[in-house]
């Protein structure tokens, strides 16, 4: 699923327009990825929690020559399903 079939998916079951669903899955999108941004935890009751975590540097080494190089800090943003949604991908 994209986000054109999440914005149809809303249109059918909101009975709106398709572009005024895909407005709304914009908007959510975007304030999702605002927040995260910040540094906010995001929290939708009943799917689950968007947080960002700090992944430290580190060494690693190049593939195709073994050379040890650094590998610097970054953020990443991780999702962990609520409870009914583990319970609804496990029958």
């Amino acid at each position: 699923m994209n986000n054109s079939d999440l914005a149809d998916y809303l249109a059918e079951t909101a009975g709106t327009t398709k572009v005024d669903a895909r407005k709304l899955v914009d908007g959510l999108f975007t304030a999702i990825a605002d927040a995260a941004a910040k540094g906010e935890e995001i929290a939708l009751n009943g799917f689950g929690k968007f947080k960002v975590k700090d992944s430290p540097a580190r060494e690693g080494r190049n593939p195709a020559t073994g050379q040890t190089i650094t590998i610097a800090a970054s953020k990443k943003l991780t999702f962990t399903p609520a409870k009914a949604i583990k319970d609804r991908l496990n029958g």
